[in-house]
């Protein structure tokens, strides 16, 4: 298998809005972001995916675009964003730009020229349709929006601001690589590609994802664009198995590098449920079976996987399976040792590698969030408890990914010198914060960094192969076996004392949260112990 820079990358995923604000207007913005480079240069990450900073209403934070080669006031100019370029590079960072283009804003010149003229070309960018289906929006109702002016529906899986666009459209497909081609030539590392499933839709069919046309796109996007270059590109594929993932990211395809699977993150979920009806308690059995899967059934050279717990639509792993009491840091480290010695490129979400947690909304006055509002008034005129509705959106709504990165104990965690902050700053700042971890030798911090090294430094971690043992049911162990070398990874995910027996010696000890010698010898664990052993031969 030909190796590239990103099998053995780490990536640090910004959210620009909630980074780091260098104006004092309580929005992060780019100066904000070049202001803490050194900060990610010393957690070692080799690249950045940044979340959309291109010209937006701000419908949904940015993924509604209506200039993908203009950046938005709120965040700086193209100025700063060739500077953010610039001096990442010169830290060896690569910046990946987040590709949002299953849809624009209906404040993009091509939706504008398409509502006031349906005879032009633009009217074809979109999908335009006399009678609407029963497809549902992702975000609540009906996928259809009538316009009074040209008299037809159109298609938006997300906000009726974000209308689909035609990817049958060879013309439209050219402008989109064109656009890639511009930011190409602006020296980005890549593109995490916004629902990339989605682009070959059939929606008279009811197709909404995994079209038929769907590889046909991505090969042309390929050749006309990236597939020239060494740049990592990463697809958000939900509805991803092995097999389909093995389609986008075999190597011979010529498609992408990788893509996100979420089969992990369905374990949020009660089954066969809506999203908001969430899980109380994780099944660990069934994560270790989908982690198993994937490392299992993608095979080295026929497939590359990602690795993450958090992301900018995400709650906070730490509120949904970790311990955010008295064991915070320590599940937090035996979450990332877990995760990051597995086989794929890891990903880091601001504030995971210090710990933060979701945030304590009490009411709907302090959600910004149009999917969690759109759930809140479907479910309140549905006659739903506004407790409960409050106690959903405290678990699982995606502000709780969004609040700002918690930099020390001052006034707004030091995110911003505003009075008020785009969405409130975490009450629990004035412990969990960036300065606190780095004066800390034992922070989740370090144990970030000591992760993203070892997969800088070990081949293994890219190529051997994977092992799940047999186990008591809330220990994860697995083996990472390439020839005679073999490294075995434990962790109890659970706040309980777990039975765990191992004769086999070892030679070294990666990584740990705990005293390994002890709880070998006693064969049993603590509360989320975690560790990584060389193994003798």
């Amino acid at each position: 298998m030909e190796k590239h820079w990103w099998h053995k990358a780490t990536v640090y995923q910004i959210y620009p809005k909630s980074f780091k604000d260098s104006n004092g207007d309580g929005i992060g913005d780019l100066q904000g972001i070049i202001s803490q480079l050194d900060y990610l240069q010393k957690l070692g990450i080799t690249a950045i995916w940044l979340s959309p900073v291109y010209q937006s209403p701000m419908d949904d934070n940015g993924y509604d675009i209506s200039d993908y080669e203009v950046i938005a006031d709120i965040f700086g100019n193209m100025a700063d964003m060739e500077e953010l370029l610039d001096q990442a590079n010169q830290r060896h960072i690569k910046i990946v730009m987040d590709l949002v283009v299953n849809h624009t804003s209906d404040e993009h010149t091509w939706f504008v020229e398409a509502r006031e003229n349906p005879t032009s070309p633009e009217r074809d960018f979109y999908i335009w349709r006399d009678q609407l289906n029963d497809l549902d929006s992702i975000f609540g109702g009906s996928a259809w929006q009538y316009d009074q002016k040209s008299g037809q529906y159109y298609l938006h899986f997300f906000s009726k601001k974000q209308p689909d666009l035609n990817w049958e459209n060879a013309q439209l497909r050219q402008k989109v690589y064109d656009m890639m081609n511009f930011w190409i030539a602006k020296g980005i590392g890549g593109f995490r590609m916004d629902v990339i499933d989605m682009i070959g839709k059939i929606p008279d069919q009811g197709i909404s994802t995994n079209g038929p046309k769907l590889h046909d796109y991505l090969k042309e996007m390929n050749q006309a664009t990236f597939g020239k270059h060494d740049l990592m590109t990463v697809g958000e594929t939900w509805g991803a198995s092995p097999e389909i993932a093995k389609q986008y990211s075999n190597p011979d395809h010529h498609e992408l590098s990788m893509v996100f699977q979420f089969e992990h993150i369905g374990l949020q979920h009660k089954p066969d449920v809506p999203k908001w009806d969430y899980a109380k308690e994780l099944d660990v059995p069934a994560l270790k079976a989908i982690f198993n899967k994937w490392q299992t059934q993608l095979e080295l050279g026929q497939g590359w996987n990602s690795l993450f717990w958090n992301n900018h639509d995400l709650p906070r792993v730490l509120s949904i399976w970790g311990d955010t009491g008295v064991n915070r840091v320590k599940s937090a480290q035996a979450l990332a040792i877990l995760l990051h010695l597995m086989r794929g490129t890891p990903y880091i979400y601001q504030g995971e590698e210090i710990g933060m947690t979701n945030y304590p909304f009490a009411d709907l006055e302090q959600i910004d969030d149009i999917e969690s509002l759109n759930f809140a008034h479907e479910a309140l005129e549905k006659g739903q408890d506004m407790a409960a509705i409050m106690d959903s959106i405290r678990m699982i709504g995606r502000d709780n990914a969004r609040t700002p990165m918690q930099w020390d104990s001052t006034k707004q965690a030091g995110f911003s010198s505003a009075d008020k902050t785009w969405l409130p700053v975490n009450p629990n700042y004035q412990s969990i914060n960036v300065q606190a971890a780095l004066a800390d030798p034992d922070s989740i911090f370090y144990t970030y960094q000591k992760l993203v090294q070892l997969r800088k430094d070990n081949d293994w971690l890219i190529d051997a192969d994977f092992e799940l043992l047999e186990t008591a049911d809330k220990v994860f162990a697995y083996k990472r076996v390439r020839g005679s070398e073999s490294h075995l990874v434990v962790v109890n995910f659970s706040n309980q004392e777990q039975n765990f027996a191992w004769s086999d010696s070892f030679e070294d000890i990666l990584i740990s949260n705990t005293d390994v010698a002890v709880a070998l010898n006693k064969q049993k664990l603590q509360a989320w112990d975690a560790f990584c052993l060389k193994l003798t031969d």
